[in-house]
């Protein structure tokens, strides 16, 4: 998982260094492997306005920019790029700026035209390893501002090796809650409110394998944009978490499932026949896989399909015959919540590994389907545009997990880690996991049959834990928070029992290695 610390900052803040939250995290079992800077030192790169725009007069495929970059005289910038048009804002090197393989921007001509600059792409930049044009920065984008500034470059891409039973740490909200817990300080996620729907339709789903996918939600979105652009911001966060930007509408579910930790899917709706049902895959059926590829489906394949064919291997990637192109006007946005049994080794079959399928293996929080489908709407409605409907919820209540309380005994904490703790720090660390703790009070010492007093908490885990089942499990939680650094070494006192042995005597176990040495 790689994610952005400017990004995780807006969720938690506490009061340390970048090395302090990384020895921190790495304390916690969320060992970081890697700490890159985001882009590459830059130095007079700055945002310009393009005023004006005219043909060179000796060469058919460049033209002569006059741009401002906030300066007293607007810069002559002679350009090639085939996006560059008027009142466009655009990242500039002015004359002496620093670029990205480190060299520096000089006073040119270029077929006999002046040229005090030039005009950036994100590649140049560092910040996309291709790039088709110019950087096209948002029309409110400050003329004059240092783009470091501007785009807050000043940030650390970090990456951590998560172990498999710790998938609710795939999502900057995830490693915020830590963060949290660790340093007892709020974690503020952003407004995630209730879109109501601007029209009534809907889109019908049928779970035929709730056993698997027991919850599956869906928004139909009508008279989206199509032109629309991911804004820089969104296309930064994705970089910066190693994704790369499609569009729009895939970006939204990309972005989603890197914030909350849900994955999503969108549906060209156009494309879809019917109904949505959510089954195993028939005989001999087949599937056109995003990327061109098509795979023969195994019979226990998950797949989410319409009332003709299949459309989508669950939880690991869509089909590319309703997938969203740049003619795409209606989607059908898809959450759902399919268990770690159900995916366990399906996308190694087809010699895939996706990000979705990363987290749907490890186990993705069963309640969190419907938040997810209400953030990914709000960031559409507000870039793509479009009118929702109402969700669409399937959902198979026999078959949602259920979570089961685990017993947690002081004496067993004490008698595992060789160090005591206080009934309230255990509750604090458990309430401040998500965990309901209830105290048993005083009880008896189950686990040496002495009649000793032994406070007891029954904990139930929150749904985006996976991994608690066993005492040893919660244990495991209040040093992992509390900090291993805090267990004393000492040696272990053992009671010991000297006998006499006689010469003449020998063992039994003794005979017996003798036999065996002797074949």
């Amino acid at each position: 998982m790689q994610f952005s610390e400017k990004w995780l900052r807006e969720w938690v803040n506490p009061p340390i260094s970048t090395d302090q939250l990384i020895a921190q995290l790495t304390g916690a079992g969320l060992e970081v492997d890697s700490v890159q800077p985001v882009a590459p030192a830059l130095a007079g790169v700055v945002v310009g306005s393009v005023l004006s725009v005219a043909r060179h007069p000796d060469a058919d495929r460049l033209t002569v920019c006059s741009v401002d970059v906030g300066a007293q005289a607007p810069l002559g910038v002679v350009c090639g790029a085939a996006n560059v048009r008027e009142n466009l804002r655009v990242p500039v090197a002015t004359v002496g700026a620093r670029l990205a393989d480190g060299s520096k921007m000089k006073r040119s001509k270029i077929r006999g035209r002046e040229s005090l600059g030039m005009l950036c792409s994100a590649r140049e930049l560092g910040l996309a390893e291709s790039a088709d044009g110019l950087m096209e920065l948002p029309a409110d984008a400050p003329v004059g501002e240092n783009l470091s500034d501007y785009l807050a470059l000043d940030d650390q891409a970090i990456e951590i090796d998560l172990t498999p039973n710790r998938g609710d740490c795939l999502s900057i909200a995830g490693i915020a809650r830590e963060v949290g817990v660790l340093n007892r300080c709020p974690v503020s996620k952003p407004d995630m409110p209730e879109i109501e729907a601007a029209i009534p339709d809907e889109f019908p789903v049928k779970l035929t394998s709730p056993t698997d996918c027991p919850r599956y939600v869906g928004r139909v979105i009508r008279d989206i944009d199509p032109d629309a652009q991911t804004p820089v911001w969104m296309r930064e966060r994705l970089r910066r978490s190693g994704v790369r930007s499609i569009g729009p509408v895939v970006d939204v579910t990309n972005y989603v499932m890197l914030e909350l930790g849900q994955p999503m899917h969108a549906f060209d709706l156009d494309t879809l026949e019917d109904t949505i049902e959510v089954r195993r895959a028939g005989r001999d059926e087949s599937l056109l896989l995003l990327g061109g590829t098509r795979v023969t489906l195994h019979p226990d394949t998950l797949v989410i399909a319409d009332a003709h064919r299949p459309i989508a291997l669950a939880g690991i990637m869509g089909g590319e015959e309703t997938s969203v192109t740049r003619a795409t006007r209606h989607i059908f946005l898809e959450s759902a919540f399919f268990t770690p049994k159900a995916l366990a080794g399906q996308a190694r079959r087809y010699t895939l590994h996706t990000d979705s399928s990363h987290r749907f293996e490890r186990g993705v929080d069963w309640a969190l389907q419907r938040t997810a489908t209400e953030r990914a709407t709000a960031l559409l409605v507000a870039i793509v545009g479009g009118k929702p409907g109402p969700i669409i919820e399937a959902v198979s209540l026999d078959d949602i997990p259920k979570p089961t309380s685990v017993q947690l005994r002081e004496s067993r904490l004490q008698r595992l880690l060789g160090i005591s703790f206080a009934a309230d720090t255990v509750s604090d660390v458990l309430m401040r996991l998500g965990m309901a703790a209830v105290s048993d009070g005083i009880g008896a010492d189950s686990g040496t049959g002495n009649e000793a007093a032994d406070n007891t908490w029954r904990v139930t885990p929150p749904s985006f834990r996976f991994d608690i089942a066993l005492e040893a499990d919660l244990i495991e939680e209040v040093v992992r928070v509390t900090g291993y650094d805090g267990i004393p070494a000492r040696r272990p006192i053992l009671p010991l029992a000297p006998h006499k042995v006689s010469d003449a005597t020998v063992s039994l176990a003794r005979m017996r290695q003798v036999l065996v040495e002797r074949g």
